[in-house]
């Protein structure tokens, strides 16, 4: 088994699937945000819409890192209300279980947060596997990668410092370079599972 590429080698090839896609990337995000934003006004429409397009929004870069058209990024994001029901009762379940994490102590709620973050992929790759199981493989994946993700979302604070100085806008730039970092991460992840 070849060793996990460095955290840099995995934004670098994010950055390229994200070259003269940038548009898309950005557009989706926009969407996102505001959508985000209006529902989370309403907390029922917050949990109801938001929850399952966060992992609508996520697909929309493993595609892209994938080299899959991006051309439809926008439109792809609501793909995951074909099958809402999964997708919705992955999102809460994954929130529930980080909330009583959290309620045990913050800091298994972050450990637990990161041993689940590959579960919106799984459910994407897998959909003969049950909400539970996609979690337990998303763990399963993560054993001795946490720290790696969690040191590679830090390698991201200096940007998003300086996103504050364009009153948020750079952020619009700068989700879609952490998401397709994430989706790498995956990708790298999968093929040492295979």
């Amino acid at each position: 088994m070849t060793e996990m590429p460095r955290n840099r080698e995995i934004r670098r090839a994010a950055r390229y699937a994200l070259k003269g896609n940038w548009t898309q990337a950005v557009l989706v995000t926009l969407v996102f945000t505001l959508i985000s934003a209006a529902a989370g006004s309403i907390p029922l429409a917050g949990l109801l819409i938001v929850c399952p397009l966060e992992f609508g929004f996520m697909l929309c870069f493993l595609r892209l890192v994938r080299g899959e058209d991006s051309s439809e990024m926008v439109g792809d994001q609501f793909n995951v209300f074909s099958k809402y029901g999964r997708y919705l009762g992955g999102s809460l379940l994954v929130t529930l279980y980080v909330i009583l994490w959290t309620l045990l102590l913050v800091i298994p709620g972050i450990v637990k947060s990161y041993a689940y973050a590959m579960t919106p992929y799984v459910m994407n790759d897998h959909p003969e596997l049950d909400i539970d199981d996609c979690i337990h493989e998303s763990r399963m994946m993560m054993h001795g990668y946490k720290w790696k993700l969690f040191c590679m979302d830090l390698s991201f604070i200096g940007w998003a410092i300086l996103c504050i100085f364009t009153l948020g806008i750079g952020l619009l730039w700068l989700q879609p370079y952490i998401e397709a970092s994430h989706a790498k991460f995956y990708e790298e992840l999968k093929a040492r599972r295979s």
